[in-house]
């Protein structure tokens, strides 16, 4: 009996031996992940590159200097916005948020909004932070309005639509309102609609933990956000840059020539690109094919309703809340750049 229990304390203690390096190296996977992410992402370019060099055909260098033309310029105001980012998740302690919150959930929800337009940071980044806000006592429908403010709104946002758009201060208004109305109508959507049973939120960490480096916080934070947004952006300027050279002129005037094709197309387009929102205004600026109510669908409805984001909210909050929010955001977000865009573009 004792040699028994000697033995099946031994497969016991490899058993744990084993799940524990096993745990390590499932650890040790998501690192890897952002830089495969963004070597997906450039491969395929950086080959294209070399082939367009060596072939010079029109359609090839037209599709690099588009591709090129929206990586440089976005690249800036991905670097400055996945920083800020980061700083505010390092430095910015989380009893700020529930503090300048009202009491009252129904004026909640537009105060949170608005705190998107002083508060960057990436959708990416939205996710953990909206679930942290609900950890921490801040009613739902005001964490999902700034979920939804936040990556829309933001200054970096906001001034690379300017960059884009220059001489066109009206793209940059309407953007500002439109994606602020969503927001709003959301949260108080929520508050008139939604079910507990829908929201299971995980718990998960944000901000700074005592005992931990700040510094190396924020520099693990900035890491994580740039090279996930930036393999996006990589990735969404190939496509813009292949839909601009590659779509026949004919399937875009199916399109564009109806304003509401135009709008749900562009729409869709934002969904499955899933650009950064620090880098979308570029790439919604190339689409020079479109209506301007069409461009701004594509801008309201990108930072609040991507591929990536569906699947961070399904593993957030559960994918009842992810299915029915997503489904809710884009038709909301839809509505409200039609009524807006309509009046000041």
């Amino acid at each position: 009996m004792q040699k028994t229990d000697e033995r099946n304390e031994e497969a016991e203690a490899a058993l744990a031996d084993a799940v524990a390096r096993d745990d390590t190296s499932v650890r040790g996977r998501p690192s890897s992940w952002g830089l495969l992410l963004v070597a997906a992402a450039v491969v395929p370019g950086t080959v294209l590159f070399v082939v367009g060099r060596f072939l010079e055909e029109p359609a090839l260098q037209a599709w690099r200097t588009v591709c090129l033309a929206i990586t440089v310029q976005a690249m800036p105001f991905l670097l400055l916005g996945t920083a800020l980012s980061g700083a505010i998740n390092a430095f910015v302690p989380a009893r700020v948020f529930t503090r300048v919150l009202p009491r009252r959930p129904a004026l909640a929800v537009p105060v949170a909004g608005i705190a998107g337009v002083v508060l960057p940071g990436c959708e990416c980044a939205s996710v953990p932070v909206a679930s942290s806000l609900i950890g921490r006592g801040v009613t739902p429908a005001a964490a999902f309005a700034f979920l939804l403010s936040a990556p829309a709104i933001n200054p970096v946002v906001l001034t690379a639509t300017a960059v884009a758009f220059p001489g066109s201060p009206a793209m940059v208004l309407a953007r500002l309102l439109a994606s602020l109305a969503t927001a709003a109508l959301m949260g108080w959507l929520w508050l008139w609609l939604g079910r507990a049973e829908w929201l299971r939120p995980s718990v998960r960490h944000t901000g700074h933990r005592p005992g931990h480096s700040r510094w190396t916080e924020f520099r693990l934070g900035f890491q994580h956000d740039f090279l996930h947004a930036g393999g996006f952006l990589v990735v969404g300027a190939m496509a813009a840059a292949t839909f601009n050279v590659a779509v026949p002129r004919s399937v875009l005037d199916t399109f564009s020539g109806s304003p509401w094709l135009s709008v749900l197309f562009l729409a869709a387009l934002a969904i499955v690109l899933a650009v950064c929102s620090e880098a979308d205004a570029f790439v919604a600026a190339s689409l020079t094919g479109f209506s301007p109510v069409a461009r701004l669908a594509f801008l309201v409805v990108g930072p609040m309703v991507d591929l990536k984001l569906i699947a961070l909210q399904a593993g957030t909050f559960g994918r009842a809340f992810a299915v029915r929010f997503s489904a809710a955001t884009t038709v909301v977000a839809v509505v409200c750049s039609v009524l807006i865009g309509g009046v000041l573009l």
